[in-house]
């Protein structure tokens, strides 16, 4: 349940892989659906709603580890390590039998893609993803237009 909800998170938030290992309750308004993103590499956070799918696997996660500030976490309640997240996303590539290595930046990759295929402004896009420059928003919409 934990892996699920892990990658359904990082996809459909464009999370990378230390801001996923990062996340904290705190960041999470379950009654609002509200998610609260921290960016790394000098991103721009934002708020996020949470679907009803995230929100239902939020809240097992919180009743299966009520007693750790962070959202991921190992079976010994330790954050997930990036190592464990990548190994997760490769196992879960292999299970899926996707036929070549599934890294973690391919989420948020795939997230780029669905907004801008979606014909969501690149603005939004670029704050969703929080990047600070445009240009990084648009490579996802040159792709689509192929």
């Amino acid at each position: 349940h934990r892996d699920a909800a892990l990658i359904l998170l990082m996809f459909r938030h464009g999370l990378r892989v230390s801001e996923a290992v990062a996340l904290e309750w705190g960041q999470v308004d379950l009654e609002k659906g509200l998610l609260q993103v921290r960016r790394r590499n000098n991103g721009v956070a934002s708020g996020h709603r949470l679907l009803d799918v995230e929100v239902r696997a939020l809240r097992r996660l919180r009743r299966d580890y009520s007693d750790t500030p962070h959202v991921f976490v190992s079976e010994r309640k330790a954050p997930l390590s990036a190592a464990a997240v990548r190994k997760i996303l490769a196992r879960a590539g292999k299970l899926a039998e996707i036929g070549f290595p599934v890294h973690p930046h391919q989420l948020r990759h795939a997230t780029g893609y669905m907004l801008a295929s979606q014909g969501i402004d690149a603005r939004i896009v670029q704050r969703y993803l929080g990047h600070k420059k445009a240009r990084y928003a648009t490579k996802y919409f040159e792709k689509t237009q192929l």
